[in-house]
């Protein structure tokens, strides 16, 4: 039910997003992910240093989903319904990531 911008602060991990089919990737200090409300996330493995920080808009809720079948469908739709956020967190208000979350453009 909310955006989720994740800033890696120390170390480095690897993680998944987008759920158990999703991508694994690995990320290390300075980077940014962004996620678009019900994106799954999870950290598979990291070095003893890692710190990440998440960052959320003032609008919507937190709602965490496991992986069941009903929680799979009101997720589905509850995601429709979030709005986007006011600014790019990471470049502000013009930032890349309104437009092209706006043009359906997930790159």
């Amino acid at each position: 039910m909310i955006h989720e911008v994740l800033d890696v602060a120390a170390g480095r991990a690897r993680v998944r997003f987008g759920g158990k089919a999703g991508e694994e990737l690995e990320i290390q200090a300075g980077d940014v992910a962004v996620l678009p409300a019900g994106t799954g996330h999870q950290r598979l493995s990291a070095s003893g240093d890692f710190l990440v920080i998440g960052a959320y808009p003032a609008q919507g809720t937190y709602d965490l989903c496991r992986a069941t079948p009903a929680e799979h469908a009101r997720a589905k739709d509850l995601v429709t319904k979030v709005p986007l956020p006011d600014a790019d967190p990471v470049y502000g208000k013009d930032g890349p990531l309104l437009r092209l979350w706006r043009a359906g453009d997930g790159s």
